[in-house]
């Protein structure tokens, strides 16, 4: 579906209340068959983990954190709107970044897609560099000769984004989510890409860390840091989740875990796994294989934008030795794509693949759907373990639960309780 197709279709869509949206896919699967279209969209994953992986250059208490430092596009975006009068945008549901931004016209480089028009906004305000967002936005500092009286430059700065560059410029104006008005939002005003465009999302992004620019913090009491979100399976691509922001309306079945805080990666959403478990055994992995250390940034993530879950090498390695020894494939595992663990499942007993379940802090024990355990391909008796190690390209020490194994479940972050907390739900 075309970009402009789904801008048509989202425009149209209504949200349930003035806090709640629909979350729709971000790009159509290129195959009809799941299994090939989750391969074909993890092809970016790497280029995310590494976003994840790699430990900020800041000092312990310093929330200063990048736009967009080497990520790959979400997979999952939110109708919002910009200015005044209204324009009507996408944003990309990112949990592990705290900025949004948009691509703004004029913008020759940009890619093909919305734009939004400061000029066209009564709203809209260029902020300075003198303002107290430049620094957060690791914008450019003001010229050291400035004149006296003169009027600040605006605020500019520039980004790596997977595999270009892109230049904004920072500036505020209405966001609008849903019915809600939010004033003076602070967000990056994209006019210009250098390099390929080819991974960099036609839309912009909406920052849903914990950080200082990100949704909660600029929002304050109007949603008490408390949001969710319930993803749709990528087998149902027309329909759509929700983003549900504020305590209200959050299921009163969720079961929660602490939320744990890197001071060198303050966006993160880390969680204590303590365990894995296929069927009813639980997986032997080495002592300290889940330990959450700051120093390193070892522990495990919850991101929205990772297509597949990702654990680190012993800890995947003793989880597809309990997986492969249930199942018992007759002729054995092949591999496809980033999937070591695929098996002819006309061998296999209906039912003959056991369910993974994540034990956490808090006695939680999400036992995932098996849709989020297993990917089955519709052109042939092929079906593969849908997780896999993490790339060893680097620095391989975060475990990463991704969106797929999300899907129909719904994620309630409450950063004020400083919990998560999970509910399955049909998201579709």
């Amino acid at each position: 579906m075309a970009a402009t197709t789904l801008l048509v279709l989202l425009l149209a869509a209504t949200a349930a209340s003035a806090a709640d949206l629909s979350v729709y896919h971000n790009v159509h699967p290129p195959s009809p068959s799941p299994l090939e279209s989750i391969i074909a969209l993890a092809r970016a994953d790497d280029a995310r983990l590494l976003f994840l992986s790699s430990k900020a250059a800041a000092s312990p208490g310093v929330t200063s954190a990048p736009v967009a430092s080497g990520q790959a596009p979400p997979s999952y975006v939110v109708r919002a709107g910009l200015g005044t009068p209204v324009q009507q945008t996408l944003l990309a549901l990112d949990t592990s970044a705290d900025a949004t931004w948009a691509h703004c016209a004029p913008c020759d480089t940009c890619p093909a897609g919305s734009r939004f028009i400061p000029a066209s906004s009564s709203s809209y305000a260029a902020l300075p560099c003198a303002s107290d967002w430049c620094p957060l936005f690791q914008g450019q500092p003001c010229p050291a000769n400035q004149d006296a009286g003169a009027s600040m430059p605006t605020c500019a700065f520039s980004k790596p984004f997977a595999d270009a560059s892109f230049q904004a410029s920072l500036g505020s104006d209405t966001l609008r989510l849903g019915k809600d008005a939010i004033a003076n939002y602070a967000f990056g005003c994209v006019g210009a890409v250098t390099g390929p465009t080819t991974n960099l999302p036609k839309q912009g992004l909406l920052g849903l860390g914990r950080g200082p620019m990100s949704l909660l913090s600029q929002t304050g009491s109007r949603y008490n840091g408390v949001f969710s979100y319930c993803l749709p399976s990528y087998k149902s691509y027309y329909f759509s989740g929700s983003l549900r922001l504020g305590a209200a309306g959050q299921p009163r079945n969720a079961r929660y875990t602490p939320l744990l805080s890197n001071p060198h990666r303050p966006s993160l959403y880390y969680v204590n796994v303590t365990g894995l478990s296929v069927g009813r055994a639980w997986v032997k992995v080495p002592a300290g294989a889940f330990a959450f250390d700051p120093a390193t940034g070892a522990g495990t993530v919850i991101d929205s934008g990772t297509v597949i879950t990702r654990w680190t090498a012993p800890v995947y390695a003793a989880l597809r030795e309990e997986f492969r020894r249930q199942v018992g494939a007759p002729s054995g595992y092949t591999s496809l794509g980033a999937f070591d663990t695929c098996f002819n499942t006309d061998e296999v007993a209906a039912g003959g693949a056991p369910a993974v379940t994540l034990h956490m802090d808090g006695g939680v024990d999400l036992t995932l759907p098996m849709e989020n355990t297993l990917i089955h391909s519709s052109a042939t008796p092929l079906a593969c373990l849908a997780m896999a190690e993490a790339p060893q390209n680097v620095n391989s020490v975060v475990n990463v639960v991704a969106n797929l194994q999300q899907q129909n479940v719904r994620v309630v972050v409450d950063v004020a309780a400083s919990r998560v907390g999970f509910a399955r739900e049909p998201c579709n």
